[in-house]
């Protein structure tokens, strides 16, 4: 949970920021009314992810506010009720991180907004490549003031060696006239590699050719800003071009993942799991296990559709427990797989545990006592189908065997 530290002497706006950022669940809002109370509160042992402030409180009217809470480098966002392009431009120039006419319901959107950028960035890993030194410097304590975790290459094959080194970077940030790789063939290199099709990637130069731009897009950037920029303006294209990849990749999971127990789909089990077939051929070889929730039709029929549902998402939460290095999800009904490279007493291991945790564990609040039967093959196959077939056999015919089983040849 983030404290965020709200500095208004308007009890109604006081209000509405803290409604809005309580609505944010990683959020817990710190109310103040004036300078006096915001000072205790910063010199505090508390943390805060960010403040937002009035510029003109009763016993601060001149925006000493800022000052204070720049001094103890919490990330500040300015609320003021008239704009002084002038002064905002002096209180971007200190470092606040935007400054925001209280106009509307949008206004104060706008800002928590912000401020939940601020939390994700927490985690954002960003390359800035630049070989002028000062441009380097500027630009990443720029996004540094935005949370960001900041890296630094000087050329393009500085840049390709860090990325291969630290493939969770979300934004390279790159000039164009570099020394030994420059903005053009780095962004052509990266869009070749698949493993960085995701990144997204921005372009910037001093060359105030027109061209620049398309030919830039074209090779494969995301986008790209002319040099110098406004402050607002590099804000939002990076704040616009990570939140559309952020969308892509929601959207990607959830067509991967099965909506009720929030583990992976039958499609995507059978898409990775290729991918993991191959891997294994020939070497340590590929589990799959088949399992069954045993009478489960009896829950639903006795205690209704939303208890079963209920019931399959614990199942499927206390598979994490024992399988959460293995690709496991929901096969289809009752029915869950797991695809396994471990060696296979290791896997048969965590299969006989997972099988003796279900017995004991109290499904739902109906404290529901139930078994499951698994199906196993590991023996080496043609194709992921012909592995996948033969433990579901295995699974039915644990079932018919009498049930809570596991069965690992015919």
């Amino acid at each position: 949970m983030f404290k965020i530290l709200v500095v208004e002497d308007s009890q109604i706006v006081r209000k509405i920021l803290n409604k809005l950022v309580e609505d944010n669940p990683h959020f817990q809002s710190v109310l103040c009314a004036d300078y006096a109370q915001a000072k205790a509160k910063i010199e505090s042992d508390e943390e805060y992810l960010a403040a937002i402030v009035d510029l003109n409180l009763p016993d601060a009217p001149r925006g000493e506010i800022v000052e204070l809470m720049l001094s103890h480098n919490v990330p500040t966002a300015v609320l003021t009720g008239n704009f002084d392009e002038t002064l905002r431009n002096v209180l971007i120039d200190k470092g606040v991180l935007d400054y925001i006419t209280k106009e509307s319901r949008y206004s104060y959107m706008q800002v928590i907004k912000l401020i939940d950028r601020l939390r994700k960035n927490l985690t954002t890993k960003v390359l800035v490549v630049d070989d002028s030194t000062t441009s380097n410097s500027y630009l990443s304590a720029f996004l540094r003031k935005f949370r960001f975790q900041v890296m630094s290459a000087f050329d393009g094959v500085e840049a390709l060696k860090i990325l291969r080194e630290n493939p969770d970077i979300k934004l390279v940030i790159s000039d164009y006239m570099m020394p030994n790789m420059d903005g053009f063939e780095l962004v052509k290199a990266v869009r070749q590699d698949r493993a960085f099709q995701d990144l997204v990637f921005i372009g910037l130069s001093a060359n105030g050719n027109s061209m620049l731009s398309a030919k830039f897009i074209k090779s494969g950037a995301n986008d790209f800003l002319s040099k110098p920029f406004y402050h607002e303006e590099f804000f939002c294209r990076v704040l616009q071009n990570l939140e559309a990849q952020e969308m892509l990749e929601t959207i990607r999971e959830a067509a991967s993942l099965d909506s009720l127990t929030n583990t992976y789909n039958r499609r995507y089990l059978f898409e990775h799991g290729e991918a993991l077939f191959r891997q294994a051929k020939g070497e340590v070889g590929l589990s799959v296990a088949m399992l069954d929730v045993d009478d489960f039709k009896s829950v639903n029929d006795t205690y209704g559709h939303k208890v079963g549902d209920q019931l399959l998402q614990e199942f499927a939460s206390l598979m994490g427990d024992y399988f959460g290095d293995d690709l496991y999800g929901r096969y289809g009904g009752e029915e869950f797989s797991v695809m396994s490279t471990r060696q296979y007493h290791l896997f048969i291991e965590d299969i006989n545990k997972f099988v003796a945790a279900v017995r004991n564990h109290e499904f739902t609040e109906h404290r529901l006592k139930l078994t499951c039967s698994i199906g196993i093959c590991s023996e080496e196959q043609e194709t992921l189908d012909q592995l996948v077939d033969i433990a579901d056999a295995r699974m039915y015919n644990a079932k018919r065997s009498g049930k809570d089983q596991v069965i690992e040849m015919d």
